[in-house]
């Protein structure tokens, strides 16, 4: 893989133009992420920004080391920050250059495009990230096998509508690329589509 440290930055700017240039109500509109509206996933991806390690270690603390908790806590007390500050977060060079701890650079690739998806997709709008980092982290889940995101691809055959990516055998699931990478990322898609969980 390349530096995908352009593409998290294209990603990201690219969200934030989208959001900058649509109407107010976007922000309360649903996601992909359950549970979570717009606001909420622009809270999530952009909590690096805001948290220094020790603030990020105390809200650990604080959700008994359940990072789930944890990012459901911030998600829903920062979604409520000034949209411009968020949008600012979204731009910030510190953002794009963050890497999850120990997902490294692949990581912040995989957490940029997915919850862009997470956004365009629900919205029906054109992806924000980059066609070859959408493949990129396409091809990643595919390796992996749904393990990531406890999917389960058991006589399952996914074929993407926009490129030659295909994985598995049997019944055949076939999307773009950017809906596969949802799914595989154990989303539902806007049209009802899912895969089982492992």
């Amino acid at each position: 893989m390349t530096d995908p440290q352009p593409w998290v930055a294209s990603t990201y700017r690219g969200l934030a133009d989208l959001l900058a240039t649509s109407a107010i109500d976007i922000w309360d509109a649903p996601s992909l992420c359950e549970k979570w509206l717009v606001r909420h996933v622009v809270a999530h991806v952009t909590m690096p920004v805001r948290l220094t390690p020790v603030q990020f270690a105390a809200e650990m603390a604080a959700a008994r080391g359940d990072f789930t908790v944890l990012s459901d806590t911030v998600a829903t007390r920062d979604a409520e920050l000034p949209r411009t500050d968020l949008l600012d977060q979204l731009r910030s060079p510190s953002l794009h250059a963050w890497q999850p701890p120990g997902g490294g650079a692949a990581g912040a690739l995989s957490h940029a495009v997915i919850h862009s998806l997470d956004v365009t997709l629900a919205l029906g709008r054109p992806e924000v990230a980059p066609a070859d980092a959408v493949s990129t982290v396409l091809g990643n889940l595919g390796d992996a096998n749904g393990t990531i995101f406890g999917v389960d691809l058991t006589g399952v055959r996914l074929e993407a509508t926009d490129t030659d990516w295909r994985r598995g055998s049997g019944q055949l699931v076939r999307a773009d690329s950017g809906s596969l990478v949802a799914l595989l990322s154990g989303r539902t898609l806007p049209d009802g589509r899912s895969l089982p969980r492992g």
